[in-house]
């Protein structure tokens, strides 16, 4: 059996704000601008992509966890939940799939409480503040490693 060529796009709480949230922190592109451009960056690796984004951690969960069936791989902004959601970190563990982890800000340049992430451990990418592109990266990356051309 080939391995499925999709990836899981997850983000999390307060990113369907995109564009009017902070702007000065956040930039003004939409959520939707960040799932077409993943969508298109996926696809100029032959992959395809399926997004979810909520502001309620149970959501994010049951998609994190219906990816291992159909999915190579995972993108995820938790938002807030970087530091403060172990059981979103343990889905990420658990399903066993490559995550690349993405901060749209630089979250090591913001407020202490920011400059830990649950999820860092479990992820063999991160990308961190290069705006909305750093989504694109963070496929690129990942796609590198889930086709042997790089090292996770």
């Amino acid at each position: 059996m080939t391995a499925p060529r999709r990836l899981l796009l997850v983000n999390g709480p307060n990113l369907n704000l995109l564009g009017t949230r902070e702007p000065a922190v956040y930039g003004s592109q939409t959520l939707d601008d960040v799932e077409r451009l993943v969508a298109a960056s996926a696809a100029a690796h032959g992959f395809e992509t399926r997004s979810v984004q909520s502001n309620h951690e149970g959501v994010l969960l049951d998609a994190i966890h219906a990816a291992r069936t159909d999915c190579a791989g995972i993108v995820i902004n938790p938002g807030g939940l970087t530091h403060t959601s172990v059981i979103l970190r343990d889905a990420l563990a658990g399903v066993a799939l490559p995550v690349a982890e993405v901060h749209i800000s630089n979250v090591y340049e913001r407020e202490p409480f920011r400059h830990h992430s649950l999820v860092a451990d479990v992820a063999i990418v991160h990308v961190v503040g290069e705006g909305v592109a750093g989504y694109a990266t963070a496929v690129d990356r990942l796609i590198a490693v889930l086709t042997g051309q790089a090292e996770g």
